[in-house]
């Protein structure tokens, strides 16, 4: 099997609900996964929007995570779990769809990493840039989920 990523609040593809964009309570929605492989020694977590009118937008930065987990809640904090890196509206944790307005909807790729390594050796607050040069080499799976959102 694959490493599988589930996220309950939308379909595959479908659209974000409000609730977990900045025009709702901007909470992160829960996420499971399963069929990690044997030697996976940790996870990391990216989401980003490649629609953002200055390029690929980042969103939500998680490393870190211990192999034994294999759930977030929803509303997750950062220093829960894992590390956080800062996102491109310059805070820790998660920072939910927030398109232009008449831009149509945005693509938001929630992507999960099994690793071969219990850390990446990056510090709380890492960038986009930093986490995916720590991860090169490191892949041993991963496991993307597609949400959409558009503000009227």
């Amino acid at each position: 099997m694959a490493l599988q990523l589930i996220i309950s609040a939308f379909p595959e593809g479908g659209m974000i609900p409000r609730l977990h964009t900045c025009d709702g309570a901007d909470l992160s929605p829960s996420l499971e996964w399963s069929d990690s492989p044997a030697p996976t020694q940790s996870f990391a977590l990216i989401m980003d929007d490649p629609d953002a009118p200055a390029g690929t937008w980042n969103h939500w930065l998680l490393y870190d995570l211990s192999p034994s987990v294999h759930a977030l809640a929803q509303g997750y904090k950062p220093g829960s779990l894992g590390k956080s890196g800062k996102n491109d509206f310059g805070r820790l944790g998660y920072g939910g769809p927030c398109p232009p307005r008449g831009h149509g909807a945005h693509r938001y790729y929630f992507k999960l990493y099994a690793l071969d390594t219990a850390s990446l050796g990056l510090p709380e607050g890492a960038g986009r840039a930093a986490l995916d040069k720590a991860l090169r080499g490191h892949i041993l799976a991963e496991a993307h989920y597609l949400g959409r959102y558009e503000r009227k």
